[in-house]
Order: C-alpha cells, then structure tokens, then sequence
C-alpha cells in the first residue's frame, strides 16, 4: 500500500501501519517475555522497513502495555498502580514500604530507573494528580492476540486493515499533517495532543477516535523519556509521531490532489535546508 502524503511531504521514514491481529507476523522484531523495552522502538523498526509486534507477555514495561491495549498494566508496577502513580510523580522513597521494595527491585532496574523509583519521574505534580491522569486514559483490551507494526508498503488493503497510520515527521512535515487533517472537514480541532506517553498517543488514544464519527490524528512523541529513547534510532531529535486513525488516513490521503502540498508555500518549505 503507498501513501500519496508520504510522497508530497517528503517523508524520511516510511509511514507505519498498526494492526491488531491473532497472527504474528514471520520475522518480526519482538521483546524477550519480561524483558524491559520501549514500543517506541517497534514503530521505528517498522518505519525502517521491517516488521514488529507485541503481545500481552512482551510489550516492553507497564506503559507500554497500557499504550497498546493489552489493559491496566499499571496494576504491575512494582507496588502497584499506587506505586506507579507516586514513581510518576513524587517517587516511592518516602511512601510507606517503598523505600523496602526499591531494594528488592534494584539488581532489575537500572540506574536510572531505580533513582525514578525512588525520587519520582516528576511529570504530574502528586501521586494523586497522577492517580486522576490514569482514570483520563482510555484503557482498554484489544480482541487480537497480537499488534503488529508494518512499514505501510507491506499492507495488502484487501487482506487486512490497519488500526492506525503512524508518521515520523519532522516540524514543516508535522504542519502539513495537521493542516491536511483538517482540509476537508469545515472545523478546525481535527489533531489532538494528549499528556501521555508515546505508544499511548500511537495506541491507545487513536484506537479511541476511530469509535467516534469524525476520528482526530493524534500528535505525539511529547513524553520526554520516549525522545530519548528513539533519538539514536531516527538519527535526529527533530522527530514528532502523527497518528492518524485509518478512516481519517484514507481522508487524507484523498485530500493530496489539489490541496496546498501542489502550491508554491508548501513547495518553498521543502526546498528549505534541514
């Protein structure tokens, strides 16, 4: 399957279909059971050409099972979802009997995540504010086994239907996405930008506004320990992801033709230098 809107802007990656499926897919790049990794990580495989997936026993760390849609992994933190909402936030250190388990968990972790442990990842401001982003999310389980990520050009639209396009796209690219989501529809608030960690706003919240009638691309990539993450694998910091439920994708993919990716402002800004 090709995509007109990589053509015109120019994309670097390829654009990557998420689906749901109960096959995985020969070949494809997938995390040891247990083992901690970024989803991140699957999305650029993917945008690199070769396939990914994940289940419900390696999807990487809490969040990204939450992101994907394999339920409320928060619940297996360490401490539980208690415990997640203070590693968030303020940190385990002064919590009753956190302090205990970091000792228990440190020969697991790393360094760097054992000192979050303790003191907090600081991204909402109190456990409790982080208790309330939680019940925000739209959690859910998927009916497949599996979500898989493909480079776009390996989907047959015959045999199977992506849940979600995925961009990779750098900020000129990231504004004509936005702009062209918007082209057709008479309104203005077609993109949205949640607080959520990367694989939700690839996941979990584009799976949500594919339930509505008129879904919203989802920009993302804002989680800051995602961007460090991918900034090796996509060779520059200047990255956002723009997550586009299929239904709004194959919109905007009818939209290219006589928009403002032919006129001479969208074509002035790709002859500009990176």
């Amino acid at each position: 399957m090709e995509s007109q809107i990589a053509k015109a802007i120019h994309l670097q990656f390829q654009p990557v279909a998420l689906l749901w499926s109960d096959e995985k897919p020969e070949g494809a790049m997938q995390f040891s059971p247990g083992k901690w990794g970024c989803v991140m990580w699957l999305a650029v495989h993917a945008a690199k050409g070769k396939p990914a997936v994940a289940d419900k026993q390696t999807f990487g760390c809490v969040g990204g099972g939450v992101g994907l849609g394999f339920g409320n992994q928060y619940k297996n933190f360490p401490g539980g979802e208690e415990g997640f909402c203070y590693f968030l936030s303020s940190g385990n250190a002064d919590r009753p009997g956190g302090a205990v388990l970091a000792e228990q968990i440190k020969p697991f972790m790393t360094k760097e995540s054992h000192d979050n442990f303790l003191h907090g990842e600081r991204y909402i401001k109190s456990p409790e504010l982080v208790s309330r982003f939680v019940q925000t999310l739209p959690i859910m389980d998927i009916p497949a086994a599996y979500v898989v990520f493909k480079p776009l050009s390996d989907v047959d639209p015959a045999k199977e239907k992506p849940q979600t396009i995925i961009f990779f796209a750098k900020p000129d690219q990231l504004s004509a996405l936005v702009v062209l989501a918007n082209y057709g529809r008479g309104d203005n608030e077609n993109v949205m930008i949640p607080h959520a960690a990367g694989c939700q706003t690839i996941g979990i919240y584009p799976y949500r506004e594919a339930g509505s009638a008129r879904p919203r691309a989802v920009v993302g990539l804002t989680d800051l320990s995602a961007r460090v993450y991918v900034r090796k694998q996509l060779g520059s910091e200047n990255f956002m992801t723009f997550a586009a439920p299929f239904a709004l994708f194959t919109e905007m993919e009818q939209n290219v033709h006589g928009s403002f990716l032919t006129r001479h402002t969208w074509q002035s800004l790709l002859a500009e230098p990176d």
